[in-house]
């Protein structure tokens, strides 16, 4: 996808009234509780609880003198940044967190804290990946960084890949670490071809001026300052921030990717005419798969992202209302005959990722992978 975007186009299929149905439902679920879609009082104190997660930590980690408590430290801000993203930059960045566009604005702005572009992952996530969910070539949460691996049964298959089950933790480690050194930047170039950005109101010059600028305001306050300040060597310093992006680019891949590269889920293929064999709405059921739908302090830390059947279908609603809407949404799915995938557990979900990676690492995988 180098060239200007051509998006696929969705077929209007018999299930189409699935989605007004079920929209009208969950619009009365709403009204008769008389509740805000958005944020409420618990998602204010979460985010405020993840902020300090993150941020505390590197504080008191500049008055430490011993090495291993150092590093601990800046083990446990890798876990509030995985809270920040998961839990707060998520729901702004989708317009969920507020009904004011400021507010979401401002909100969604703490993923420069985090390293990344804010920009570059509403492309990426609201625009590609939430439209084209598990299509090849237009869903980038299933294009891999690397040739090393491969999420999709229509991706290139090497020999290699017969081993991706035993090696892709490593690479899902780098995540953010490579948002903040590389990726925004392919981003940016790539989307600016694609004639991507205009959907953002931002010119190429003006989208790498603001990278450039967050990308040195994250380097001076996450990492020179502690430099600077640290009572501990500089190479503690640099072991302890590849650290905390490691531990919460785990956290993040791990999360998102069992929720759509799993056995049940499906891989759609647009035709030669460049469509697509389903409503866009049905589309994200057959695609999506929830997990630990019973945890909730896992629903809590996640940002009720095991709840992704629901945020699919309604991702401009706050993630706390997700429980609530899930029974709607699977009563309205069975009642149209149509999928609605879960794992019983996180680490069922983990394991029904694994065994699709390596169905994937498989020069010829099942037929049951496909629409």
């Amino acid at each position: 996808m180098n060239q200007k975007f051509n998006a696929p186009l969705f077929v209007k299929s018999p299930n189409q009234a699935f989605y007004k149905t079920l929209n009208q439902r969950v619009t009365a679920y709403f009204n008769e509780k008389n509740i805000s879609r958005h944020a409420n009082f618990g998602m204010v104190t979460k985010t405020l609880f993840m902020m300090v997660l993150y941020f505390t930590p590197l504080v008191f980690s500049l008055f430490v003198t011993n090495h291993s408590i150092f590093v601990l430290l800046w083990i446990l801000a890798g876990l509030g940044m995985a809270g920040l993203g998961l839990s707060v930059m998520h729901d702004a960045n989708h317009g969920a967190y507020s009904n004011s566009q400021k507010i979401n604005y401002f909100v969604g702005g703490i993923m420069c804290f985090i390293g990344g572009n804010s920009t570059n992952w509403k492309i990426q996530h609201n625009l590609l990946h939430h439209t084209f969910t598990n299509i090849d070539g237009y869903d980038e949460d299933i294009d891999a960084p690397v040739s090393l691996l491969r999420f999709s049964p229509y991706t290139e298959w090497k020999p290699i890949h017969k081993y991706q089950h035993l090696y892709v933790w490593f690479f899902y480690s780098l995540m953010t670490i490579m948002w903040f050194l590389t990726k925004d930047f392919k981003q940016a170039k790539r989307y600016h071809q694609m004639d991507l950005l205009k959907t953002q109101g931002l010119t190429y010059k003006k989208h790498l001026l603001r990278i450039i600028a967050g990308k040195v305001f994250y380097a001076i306050v996450i990492l020179a300052l502690p430099l600077y300040f640290s009572q501990v060597a500089w190479p503690w310093v640099i072991l302890s921030f590849v650290l905390m992006q490691m531990v919460a680019g785990l956290i993040l891949s791990l999360v998102f990717q069992p929720a759509h590269v799993v056995p049940d889920t499906s891989f759609a293929q647009p035709s030669v005419s460049g469509d697509v064999e389903a409503d866009s709405r049905v589309h994200q059921l057959y695609t999506t798969a929830n997990f630990s739908m019973k945890s909730r302090w896992f629903t809590w830390f996640v940002g009720g992202l095991n709840f992704q059947v629901e945020h699919h279908l309604f991702p401009n609603i706050c993630h706390v209302h997700y429980r609530a809407l899930s029974k709607i949404v699977k009563k309205t799915a069975e009642e149209f005959n149509l999928p609605y995938h879960t794992n019983k557990t996180f680490v069922s979900a983990l394991r029904a990722h694994t065994k699709m990676l390596k169905m994937l690492g498989q020069k010829d995988c099942p037929d049951f992978v496909h629409v």
